[in-house]
């Protein structure tokens, strides 16, 4: 945490960020479960720390707790986020289907007063057409590679989050981040209704490396994934912009994204199932091998 302040020239947020940190871990070892993950996200400008642990139980806001004898607060670990308050420009939890995030911007000075409110955010609502709906479409996505797919969903949870975040706590200086939230709030249902998840979760518990996934939803939502590609371009171009501390995608994330998003459109428009056929070098490696 200290090496990666100074890397990025913010060493003035080295004190709140040993505070803040040492707190969400302490209250993640206690209260949260395995596995406990800890990394910096965030611009270079304004980072943020993040503590990931497997529970889906929010954290007690410091509102909620009763009041303690300051210094006894200071010593005693475990009992709230009101260190972590004081010791951020903004903080809150990100509440997953697998677990949590409990994040904080380090500030420069830790505050004199109670610091900050924390924001709690959860994940969208589970709710699905009818399958037997009017107006709906059968979608066959054929021959998803898996290790693509699953590197692709990390990739949207993340970014999805990132500007989240980013628009939540510096909207004024991230107005795009604000904008990409947005667009992601109008893209959920329809990209968490097309991700077919059970179907991978059980490819993958069978060691498949590809499996065909099916979908059925209305023509409308297909085409709103369809702007999903146009998103994860512009989210490409904020990404190298404004210096963030995650990556933009690869060339093979942009080509298996663009071949998965784009079935949805194509098939709602009536043409037939194209399977995914390997990145080019693939294709080239198997003719020299046959």
């Amino acid at each position: 945490m200290v090496d990666t302040c100074h890397d990025i020239g913010r060493a003035d947020l080295v004190e709140c960020a040993e505070l803040g940190v040492s707190e969400l871990v302490t209250n993640a070892l206690l209260h949260g479960a395995p596995p406990i993950q800890v990394r910096v996200r965030g611009t270079w400008e304004h980072p943020r720390v993040e503590v990931r642990d497997g529970s889906t139980v929010p954290p007690l806001l410091p509102s909620t707790v009763e009041p303690t004898d300051e210094d006894d607060l200071l010593l005693t670990f475990g009992r709230g986020l009101s260190i972590v308050a004081r010791s951020s420009e903004a903080w809150g939890a990100e509440i997953e289907d697998d677990g949590k995030i409990v994040w904080f911007n380090p500030a420069p000075e830790f505050s004199e007063d109670d610091g900050v409110e924390g924001v709690i955010t959860g994940v969208v609502s589970e709710t699905r057409p009818r399958a037997d709906a009017p107006g709906m479409i059968e979608f066959e996505i054929r021959d998803v590679p898996l290790k693509s797919y699953v590197g692709f969903h990390r990739h949207y949870r993340e970014l999805r989050r990132e500007v989240r975040l980013l628009a939540l706590a510096h909207e004024a200086d991230y107005p795009l981040a604000k904008s990409l939230s947005d667009l992601f709030g109008a893209l959920e249902q329809p990209l968490h209704d097309g991700m077919g998840l059970d179907q991978i979760e059980a490819a993958l518990e069978a060691g498949s490396s590809t499996t065909d996934v099916h979908v059925v939803m209305d023509a409308a939502s297909a085409d709103v994934i369809g702007r999903f590609i146009e998103l994860l371009d512009l989210a490409d171009a904020f990404c190298r912009e404004e210096r963030l501390l995650s990556l933009a995608r690869t060339v093979e994330q942009q080509r298996f994204q663009e071949w998965f998003l784009g079935e949805f459109v194509r098939q709602a428009n009536g043409e037939e199932p194209l399977p995914w056929v390997g990145a080019p070098e693939d294709s080239v490696r198997q003719t020299s091998l046959s």
